[in-house]
């Protein structure tokens, strides 16, 4: 296939640049956006369709070890959802943790690109890099898991700030990571010392340290911003799902007020109530604090009814819903760096709490203020599958479905929210690129992606427009990945391979003579095999440092 091609008569969304829905040309040369190219080059006629950038996932988990976990967890649910083997793509299975090959496909046939991982053990690095060659099409990156990184711990504890800095790039050096990930920080470690205990405010004790998830939120979100990662801290905060837990949120936002900083699934962490009591929303409170704040941003993570899987670093998280769920379970500890609990579950429209969780995500999207900070997630597969990103733009675009599907639900969960308060707004074509490509690309640094200026990766969707916002993004015309056309007339006319997305901030490298003796202390694996060498990656990115 020729390296140029030009698409013509498109209606353009690109709010990096400004575009809103123009009529322009879209031009390509060996993968990238370029200002022109010969009048001979190959022509795809977009008349009647709209042109995006591919789609970007923030925060999604779709490789390592508990996702593979989650997959032997449940085979019942991959027989009866096959993705067929074409000429072009090799066969997988499906259900709500699809297997590597079904992801990458399934993602380019709802028009993304782009995924990131958002939890993974620096231990399972390799694991997840070998998914993600398994992975085809999508660029893809992860975040590791450090908030309850026992060294970390120590040296938080002893007041050496700057080894532990040091420390910290060295892990995402050796993991060939993109940023740091903090799950219930302290919160998984008391789990393990007390029996199922966890904290429950930001100044209880992780005994055998003496820290608190305070110092550990600050510290890290400090050292994030200090290294310059290309996304600051990513805070999965502490409580999840427990009522009452926005006061633990908004304190954990005003802990490190002032500094860039991302909230992950802030859905999950805007309940009022007693814990062990009633739910209520307060994501007015939370979508609040998030308007005022520029500092701050946050995925969703919503809600969406029928099956998914939660699967969390959060190890007190996944004992919890199994002793609700009364479902099959799995719940892990990686050595010394975190814990991960995996549950099958059903959100249910007629269930009080389900309800309120969906319609608390809704209220957070109406509520937003600045779509370029409150981006588009359910935290696949935990608020459920990615598949139903159709489902959830057409809430947000469709007044009248929206309010049809409020009517739908526990009507006692609805009024516990302010979705019956007159929330008339309506997403634009526009602001769903936002919230979909352009704010998800910005907030994670990547300059080349999420708009279709010049120089950018000539990653592309193009969707019929139709009144129907979930069937028309539930079906892409074309989508191009990289230059090259991988779906056309929404069957796969190609394969790709896509590119590992990962960032490499300095260290002083004394800082190994720290680590060495606590690997050989405490490690099963020895310390010079631990990270992962340069060889080892296939296709990949270095994304620079917001400093460099």
């Amino acid at each position: 296939m020729s390296s140029t091609l030009r698409i013509v008569n498109g209606k353009v969304y690109d709010p990096i640049n400004g575009v809103d829905g123009e009529i322009r040309d879209i031009c390509i040369k060996d993968g990238k956006i370029v200002e022109d190219v010969p009048s001979d080059a190959p022509r795809i006629d977009a008349k009647g369709m709209v042109v995006m950038p591919g789609g970007v996932d923030i925060h999604c988990h779709i490789a390592g070890p508990k996702v593979n976990l989650a997959r032997k967890l449940q085979p019942e649910d991959h027989r009866f959802d096959v993705h067929p083997r074409t000429r072009f793509t090799r066969s997988g299975s499906g259900g709500t943790v699809p297997s590597t090959f079904a992801t990458g496909y399934r993602y380019a046939l709802l028009g993304y690109t782009t995924a990131m991982d958002a939890a993974v053990p620096p231990m399972g690095a390799r694991h997840t890099l070998e998914e993600f060659h398994d992975t085809p099409i999508i660029d893809k990156g992860f975040y590791i898991i450090l908030g309850n990184n026992l060294l970390l711990y120590q040296l938080l504890k002893e007041g050496r700030y700057r080894e532990l800095r040091d420390a910290v790039a060295w892990w995402v050096n050796a993991t060939k990571a993109f940023t740091i990930k903090l799950v219930n920080p302290g919160g998984v470690e008391v789990w393990k010392e007390r029996r199922n205990a966890n904290v429950t405010n930001l100044d209880d004790k992780v005994d055998a340290f003496d820290v608190t998830p305070r110092q550990i939120i600050e510290a890290l979100v400090n050292v994030a911003n200090e290294l310059g990662l290309p996304h600051p801290a990513h805070i999965h905060c502490n409580n999840l799902g427990i009522p009452g837990n926005y006061k633990i949120t908004l304190e954990t936002m005003r802990t490190v007020e002032g500094r860039r900083v991302h909230f992950a699934h802030i859905q999950f962490h805007c309940y009022g109530g007693e814990p062990g009591g009633k739910m209520t929303s307060k994501a007015p409170e939370i979508a609040e604090y998030i308007n005022k704040h520029p500092e701050v941003s946050a995925d969703v993570g919503q809600v969406m009814f029928g099956k998914a899987t939660t699967m969390t670093g959060d190890a007190p998280l996944g004992w919890m819903l199994r002793r609700i769920s009364g479902n099959k379970w799995v719940n892990a500890d990686v050595e010394h760096e975190g814990g991960c609990g995996i549950v099958p579950f059903v959100y249910k429209e007629r269930n009080y709490v389900h309800a309120l969780q969906w319609a608390a995500g809704l209220e957070l999207f109406l509520l937003s203020e600045d779509p370029w900070r409150l981006v588009l997630s359910t935290d696949h597969p935990n608020g459920g599958s990615f598949l139903s990103y159709p489902r959830l733009i057409r809430l947000l675009m469709d007044r009248e479905f929206r309010n049809e599907q409020i009517r739908k639900v526990n009507q006692r969960a609805i009024r516990q929210t302010v979705l019956l308060d007159n929330l008339d707004r309506e997403y634009t074509l526009y602001e769903i690129a936002i919230i979909t490509r352009a704010g998800p690309a910005k907030l994670l640094g990547l300059k080349n992606k999420g708009h279709l200026g010049v120089g950018a990766d000539a990653d592309i969707t193009i969707y019929t427009e139709d009144e129907d916002k979930e069937k028309m993004f539930s079906t892409p015309r074309y989508v191009i990945k990289d230059g090259k056309v991988i779906i056309k007339e929404g069957e796969f006319c190609a394969d790709h391979e896509g590119r590992l997305l990962h960032s490499a901030p300095e260290y002083d490298r004394e800082i190994e003579e720290v680590i060495r003796p606590f690997f050989e202390q405490y490690y099963t694996v020895q310390f010079a095999n631990y990270p992962v060498p340069e060889n080892y990656l296939h296709n990949h990115e270095v994304v620079p440092t917001r400093q460099s």
